[in-house]
């Protein structure tokens, strides 16, 4: 029974820190070489509480790496990591800058709450520095006669590879870089700046453009989707006629990315009813548990007074057992004995 409400009283301690969540990002995936920003919401009664930036699996035993307690160093270009509060919009966001492959792992997002019956509120994120390449916008579009340009982000391993702008099904399209690091022609430029990313662009844009390319940089490649649509004067006039087929693939939409935060909000609900219910599982459990023991304590006390009584007359007892029983019957009078 003790054990059982000390378990209740834990139970207790934890559950405000479930209700008064830190928030942020499951997942990053950041290019070698790069940063990351990440931010992290809090509840309005943190505004004022310490925050802090650590590493580990396990929260509890996870390292330091920022404060917002602690100052920070006069040269900020020079700091790995830097953590910055802004209580207005309760949120602090953390920025981890020229990320190397061994910085993969969990971080975790905490409000120093403090006290022996109150844990740290805090969300965990996964942080994962790859190889490779990425692009900033994988779909542009321009209007037919107009620039467009697309920027291709790589990892510090692919600085000194050749840079590579194709179209999609024709390897035999490329357009490299070469030693110089760019090429110029009357219908394409690029140009690397050797520090993780290099630019293409579209000049002069015609409807035959429109399509699927890729940009490379060594074996890694992103695919990028180029759109053109009609200069406007033409879009006014072609509005009541059918469009062309060449012009029905220039206004091919990207698809609508599926929003989380419908879930997210029922999620929370969801987490806060459970936590609810639980806490008064562990109670009501508590209460019966307690009384069911009183119950027990009250009839064994009765069972011992009743024995010791016994004790006290053993004479009077057997003379109880043999003893005559007699019954009055009210309407005769008479006495009957056994």
């Amino acid at each position: 029974m003790p054990q059982l409400l000390i378990l209740t009283l834990g139970l207790l301690a934890w559950i405000p820190a479930s209700l008064c969540r830190v928030t942020t990002v499951e997942e990053h995936a950041v290019l070698e070489g790069r940063s990351v920003t990440v931010p992290c919401h809090y509840e309005p009664q943190y505004a004022s509480y310490v925050k802090y930036w650590c590493q580990g699996r396990m929260r509890d035993f996870c390292t330091s790496l920022a404060r917002t307690d602690t100052p920070l160093s006069a040269d900020l270009a020079k700091e790995k990591v830097s953590i910055y509060d802004d209580p207005v919009q309760l949120v602090f966001t953390v920025t981890m800058t020229d990320l190397k492959e061994g910085d993969t792992g969990w971080y975790w997002c905490g409000v120093e709450v403090g006290g022996m019956w109150s844990a740290d509120d805090a969300a965990s994120t996964y942080i994962n520095v790859i190889h490779g390449m990425t692009v900033v916008n994988s779909r542009v579009s321009g209007e037919e006669g107009s620039s467009v340009t697309v920027e291709c982000l790589y990892s510090e391993r692919y600085r000194e590879s050749e840079k590579k702008w194709c179209r999609s099904g024709d390897w035999s399209s490329c357009l490299l870089t070469g030693s110089e690091g760019s090429y110029d022609d009357t219908s394409v430029a690029i140009s690397d700046d050797r520090t993780g990313a290099f630019t293409v662009t579209l000049k002069k844009l015609q409807m035959r453009d429109a399509g699927w390319y890729w940009c490379a940089a060594g074996q890694q490649q992103m695919a990028v989707h180029v759109m053109v649509t009609p200069p406007a004067s033409t879009t006014a006039v072609s509005v009541t006629s059918p469009p062309t087929p060449s012009q029905s693939v220039a206004y091919l939409s990207p698809p609508k990315h599926i929003m989380k935060e419908s879930w997210d909000t029922h999620r929370h609900i969801f987490e806060s009813v459970v936590v609810c219910v639980s806490l008064m599982l562990l109670v009501g459990m508590a209460i019966l548990a307690r009384k069911m023991w009183k119950q027990h304590k009250k009839e064994h006390r009765q069972a011992e007074e009743l024995k010791a009584r016994l004790g006290e007359y053993p004479g009077e007892v057997g003379d109880l057992q043999n003893g005559a029983v007699i019954f009055l019957n009210r309407d005769s009078q008479n006495v009957q004995m056994f």
